[in-house]
């Protein structure tokens, strides 16, 4: 038999859910096996699939499922754990040698942490580093690796995770939960639009008016060069994209703008000032190539100037705040910029 005692990180989550995170080396059929044979019980009560587990809740599978160490079996009640050591995540739920150690702190460093709290963490994402692994990203090269080991250093018992993602060539604020439950928080308040993520850009030209809405539709098109958003197009896989935005500073040739999103499409930001003519500097996928050599020469930009600048949220009651100023890289490129003022009704 083996036991769980259901923690915070699973607490309100499907029976059938929690059996395959806490148990992911095992095949779905065999906790369908288990479930249809009644060899799971919650609370000594016969288990359904889709009962929603509580903190306290004890377990039992009467099943010696095989990716199970004997030593955790046999009626002794463990809290469920995250997922044992994968290739996706080298080195958790194991001892460390020293050298391991180290190797991990110097990863972590590179983390520009914002705020730690007991329920999440806020970094600053650099531009060029992906939010999470993927074709093209070498192993342990990831935001997301590097907050497993953090995590790892810091003894928790949860992987840290990002509730939302950035653009690898963004930088910026991002949200990682430190617990299952405050994950699933995060994602509702996401999915709602109760997270006001704020955006700086600076864009090709000046624009028409100091403030304004982008309200276009994005379809996703997938190449072998990679994946770009169409603006506009009608079709069933059509999403609906909104973006407000205010000139904060106009310049020759440029406007530094600050952007708020009302919906959170890939590429949205750098597709909706594309159709409008007036793309982001140093955008490679829908930029002006042409514009965009000429400032790297002349001003030194080497990465697209786009930067997640302040998150807003209520938290447990409490207004959450959080500002982070362009980094110098982006900053430089500003200040040698020359201003321009018009004279327009704001």
């Amino acid at each position: 038999m083996i036991t769980r005692t259901i923690d915070r990180n699973f607490a309100n989550m499907r029976l059938d859910r929690f059996l395959r995170k806490a148990f992911p080396d095992e095949s779905l059929s065999v906790f369908f096996a288990v479930l249809r044979k009644k060899k799971v019980r919650v609370n000594g009560v016969v288990g359904k699939a889709n009962q929603m587990l509580a903190e306290g809740d004890v377990v039992n599978i009467y099943e010696n499922f095989k990716s199970v160490a004997e030593e955790e079996r046999d009626g002794t009640a463990h809290a469920a754990k995250p997922a044992e050591t994968t290739a996706a995540n080298p080195g958790w739920g194991k001892p460390k040698t020293e050298k391991e150690k180290n190797a991990a702190w110097g990863v972590s460093k590179k983390l520009d942490i914002v705020i730690q709290t007991e329920d999440y963490v806020i970094v600053n994402k650099p531009s060029g580093l992906a939010s999470q692994p993927g074709s093209g990203t070498r192993p342990g090269e990831s935001l997301v690796e590097y907050l497993w080991e953090w995590g790892n250093e810091e003894g928790l018992d949860f992987r840290p995770t990002i509730a939302h993602r950035l653009d690898q060539e963004t930088s910026g604020l991002l949200i990682a939960a430190l617990h299952g439950d405050t994950l699933r928080e995060l994602t509702r308040l996401i999915r709602e639009h109760e997270v006001d993520k704020f955006y700086y850009a600076l864009v090709k030209g000046n624009l028409k008016r100091d403030k304004g809405t982008i309200d276009e539709s994005l379809t996703r098109t997938d190449a072998a060069k990679g994946s770009k958003m169409k603006v506009g197009e009608t079709g069933k896989d059509a999403q609906r994209a909104i973006t407000h935005y205010r000139v904060k500073q106009h310049y020759e040739g440029y406007d530094l703008v600050k952007i708020k999103l009302e919906t959170g499409r890939m590429h949205q930001i750098r597709a909706h000032f594309a159709s409008i003519g007036h793309p982001l500097l140093g955008d490679t996928r829908y930029g002006d190539f042409a514009l965009n050599r000429e400032v790297k020469k002349e001003l030194g930009l080497n990465r697209l100037f786009l930067h997640s600048c302040r998150l807003e949220f209520v938290w447990k009651g409490n207004k959450i705040v959080l500002d982070c100023p362009l980094p110098k890289e982006l900053d430089d490129i500003i200040r040698q910029l020359k201003p321009i003022r018009f004279n327009r009704e704001r």
